[in-house]
């Protein structure tokens, strides 16, 4: 699904240069749950907004259900990520002003879809991750696991190819952060291919592989079970 090529992630200030992502290789098979791992600074955020086509990368190649997505650009860039990609961060990013239904429906709308259908797949998706008694809750009204796994649902409504998770678990507690990564592998389970980042060694094992990153190389890709 995903095929890495000699991906180089440099930042320049001034006369200092920054190599976050040193030359890296790798692949991630259809329908895999890969964790990505590594101390702060090891350019794992990086990593993933170059994957997840939300930054550039200087150099080397990417490429996405067999096409080379390294060199789109501007709408095509923007189209491609609201088509193929799904994105969970740790701030949940609701609107707060919509209900959680409305919330994971605001993807489909942005792609043509009439109300009553993206209301339609926006329950199914919410059905998913176990909120189906919480369409009509405001963000306000839900806790820190429940607005996660509503931006997750707003994440696979689209029916990604790939779902992209950052520090998904940073901000919740350790009891609430097994519900959220609980909601991660029953989608994998049903065949969504997922890349998430993490600092927590005991979360990156429910994937199928975790890739460390250390000063920006990779140190390590290992199976998990």
């Amino acid at each position: 699904m995903i095929k890495v090529t000699n991906l180089t992630k440099k930042f320049i200030n001034g006369e200092t240069v920054l190599i976050a992502n040193n030359n890296l290789s790798f692949e991630v098979n259809t329908g895999e749950f890969l964790s990505i791992i590594g101390k702060s600074g090891s350019g794992k955020s990086t990593l993933l907004y170059q994957l997840g086509l939300l930054d550039h990368p200087t150099s080397g190649e990417i490429l996405m259900d067999g096409e080379n997505v390294t060199n789109l650009y501007g709408e095509d860039r923007t189209k491609y990520r609201l088509n193929n990609l799904g994105y969970v961060f740790q701030d949940y990013a609701l609107i707060p002003t919509l209900n959680a239904r409305e919330n994971v429906a605001v993807p489909l709308l942005m792609r043509g879809f009439s109300i009553d259908k993206a209301y339609k797949k926006a329950e199914n998706a919410l059905d998913k991750v176990g909120l189906s008694k919480k369409y009509l809750n405001l963000p306000n009204m839900l806790s820190g696991g429940e607005q996660q796994r509503v931006s997750i649902a707003r994440a696979i409504v689209n029916e990604p190819k790939i779902l992209f998770a950052d520090e998904p678990t940073a901000n919740l507690d350790s009891e609430t952060s097994k519900i959220v990564l609980e909601s991660f592998m029953e989608l994998n389970k049903m065949g969504q291919t997922i890349v998430m980042v993490t600092h927590e060694k005991e979360y990156a094992v429910i994937g199928n592989r975790t890739l460390e990153l250390k000063d920006g190389n990779i140190v390590k890709i290992a199976k998990n079970h």
